[in-house]
């Protein structure tokens, strides 16, 4: 027995954004719905969580998550040292958001901050003076807090894929559709792996202002990210294509297709079509008529002969009569005859 995601949530005592967050980390189990819908909580899960020690505070404190400010004051370092760790790689985002002006504003998980701030390893980053290699990626001004948060969205989507098609449509939701056509020529293909794109409810409407940024958040832009995942997407591709091929959707029109060419249509039932070569039928001949008897001269046998009509008076003078020719009328000589 499974439960919606929006119940589950009231049952953990969630709110629905740390409820997601908490399937993103995996502290939630999911599985597909029957009928296709969206990915629903099996009862066991929640039990399971529920029977938990600590909870339902553990469970919050999992997923908390904190801006610049907050997570700097968790760390013990200013807010500009926060943000250059966090550009340079070593904080990963949880999540984002855009907030009215169209900024991307980052969010990290409050338990990683503090595992970080509290190892021996990352002392000398709190407080020294930064690596070189650190300062001058930062000179050059590389931004790595989106290809963090693509690895972080990558492993969730390839968790929640237990297809090698679906897992093929995870990588091509990261890539730019460019390369989608370059890495899959058959268009049958394409058309199945935007099929299977995973929906993101925080996408936001197609083709807004909205979008556009989450978009360039999304694709991946860094070569060796693009790189790796072009070698998953061939790989997951290579898998896909030994289990199934991709659905084409002429097979599933052609029963439709056979059912129209059986049924003729009103008008086409009363017009004779072409004619369709095939073994030749016997034709009845043609009635020959009869030819006239002929009567020899003379008085008819068993009686007179017929009298025969009298040609009409003129019929004579008007087939033995020459028709001036349109020589003649135009004044022209005629040809001798």
């Amino acid at each position: 027995m499974t439960r919606p995601q929006g119940s589950a949530a009231r049952e953990l005592g969630l709110k629905r954004g740390e409820f997601d967050l908490a399937v993103r980390l995996g502290r939630i189990r999911t599985v597909a719905a029957p009928d296709g819908g969206r990915r629903r909580v099996p009862r066991e899960e929640i039990e399971r969580i529920r029977e938990g020690e600590g909870f339902p505070e553990t469970l919050r404190r999992q997923v908390r998550v904190v801006g610049t400010a907050e997570g700097a004051q968790l760390m013990g370092v200013p807010p500009t040292r926060f943000t250059r760790l966090a550009r340079a790689g070593l904080l990963t985002p949880a999540k984002f958001y855009l907030n009215r002006y169209r900024t991307v504003v980052w969010l990290y998980l409050a338990e990683e901050l503090r595992e970080f701030a509290d190892s021996p390893l990352h002392a000398p980053l709190l407080t020294g003076r930064a690596p070189d290699t650190m300062r001058a990626r930062l000179s050059a001004g590389e931004d790595l807090r989106p290809r963090r948060w693509r690895g972080r969205h990558a492993g969730y989507l390839l968790g929640q894929s237990s297809d090698p098609w679906e897992r093929a449509a995870a990588m091509a939701t990261l890539l730019d559709p460019t390369h989608l056509v370059d890495l899959v020529e058959n268009p049958y293909e394409r058309a199945y792996l935007r099929q299977l794109r995973p929906e993101e409810t925080w996408y936001g409407v197609p083709e807004s202002p909205t979008a556009r940024v989450v978009e360039r958040i999304l694709i991946a832009d860094d070569p060796d990210e693009i790189s790796w995942l072009r070698a998953n997407l061939l790989l997951s591709l290579a898998e896909a294509r030994l289990r199934r091929p991709a659905p084409r959707p002429a097979t599933r029109e052609e029963p439709a297709a056979r059912a129209a060419v059986a049924k003729p249509t009103p008008a086409a039932a009363h017009t004779p079509g072409p004619a369709i070569p095939g073994p030749a039928a016997p034709v009845p001949a043609a009635p020959v008529p009869a030819a006239p008897e002929s009567r020899p001269p003379g008085p008819h046998p068993g009686g007179p002969a017929p009298e025969t009509a009298a040609p009409a008076p003129g019929r004579w003078r008007r087939l033995f009569t020459r028709r001036p020719s349109r020589r003649a009328a135009d004044g022209r000589a005629e040809p001798p005859a």
